[in-house]
């Protein structure tokens, strides 16, 4: 089993937690200058941040005009701390972490695309049977009170499994949470997401089934930014997006497959086998990206029903209080649907 480390913001083996894009080409444009806009992006450390990587390494932000910085994160938690405090523009995550921050810790942020629907799977130690047997073990989680940690309890909840029936253990990103399951087996289960359910299965481990199967459609991913910046940075973002989107494309082109396989290997240090296999889930219909980075409204209320349910907070109708569709849509006027 490979070992793994903790990664700063400047550093580390497993994967580089800074990347900027160099050797700009750029198009002149009378709305802007010559200079390459800079764009501080935050994402995870896994396979989902494939098209940050790609619009990276083939130039495709640089077409757009930008200078992008790639920072990736070792949790959510101190994802969304640093994007309130201004270290990022754009963050690229589980979208019910900007509800949190929304109504719980009263940041004015916005969701202005989606992504995918969390290409989640619940996996425990080859012991577990099902999800009766995780009855007083423990569950690694990313932070305890937001997207995928809710998703574990809402399974467990309907496999009779309440709080205090197990134990949440809070580890971080899914590469730690890979990581505690494969170095203790005491840490019983969790939720993973590619490249590490297929790492996880390599390893033999037990899947208990994809999470959209058990829960229903589900807006995982998507963007989002402070509401004050969007605003000061329209076409920023609306350039942004569209960038991100072409990216996306790129991605899903099969005849880009060899080219996306390398920068799987290279920037998630993952073996060929693990990264074909990865690369063809990412493009599954019904488990990978979704095209263009579209927003499903009806996963998004289950997002919200869930985060009532489980966390017995009151969250309003899905409106402006946490999207805001115009940039994508105007971004997609950009690239041409």
């Amino acid at each position: 089993m490979r070992q793994f480390s903790r990664m700063s913001a400047t550093n580390g083996p497993w994967l580089p937690c800074l990347a900027l894009a160099l050797g700009l080409v750029f198009v002149a444009d009378p709305g802007r200058g010559a200079e390459p806009t800079p764009v501080r992006v935050n994402a995870f450390p896994n396979a989902k941040a494939l098209p940050l990587h790609a619009g990276i390494a083939k130039g495709i932000f640089d077409k757009r005009g930008f200078k992008i910085e790639l920072h990736l994160t070792e949790n959510s938690r101190s994802q969304r701390e640093g994007l309130a405090a201004g270290k990022f523009d754009v963050v690229h995550s589980a979208v019910d972490n900007a509800v949190a921050m929304i109504e719980v810790a009263k940041h004015d942020v916005v969701i202005v695309s989606g992504g995918d629907s969390g290409m989640n799977e619940f996996f425990v130690q080859a012991d577990i049977k099902s999800f009766a047997d995780l009855r007083g073990r423990i569950i690694v989680v990313d932070a305890p009170d937001t997207a995928y940690a809710l998703q574990a309890k809402k399974i467990l909840l309907q496999h009779g499994l309440k709080d205090g029936d197990y134990t949440i253990k809070p580890v971080g990103a899914g590469v730690y949470r890979f990581k505690a399951m494969m170095e203790d087996k005491a840490h019983a289960g969790g939720i993973l997401n590619l490249p590490f359910t297929v790492q996880a299965e390599q390893a033999g481990l037990r899947s208990l089934g994809r999470t959209t199967d058990m829960l229903g459609p589900y807006q995982a991913a998507g963007a989002f930014v402070m509401r004050a910046w969007a605003e000061r940075n329209r076409d920023t973002l609306d350039r942004y997006l569209a960038a991100y989107v072409e990216a996306l494309r790129w991605v899903r082109t099969p005849a880009n497959r060899a080219d996306n396989v390398g920068l799987l290997i290279e920037r998630l240090k993952i073996s060929a086998r693990e990264a074909e296999r990865t690369y063809e889930l990412l493009l599954d219909p019904g488990f990978g990206f979704t095209p263009d980075a579209s927003f499903d409204p009806v996963g998004f209320r289950n997002v919200l029903a869930m985060r009532t349910e489980i966390e017995g907070s009151t969250t309003a109708a899905p409106s402006e209080r946490y999207v805001d569709l115009t940039y994508y849509e105007r971004a997609m006027k950009l690239v041409g649907r």
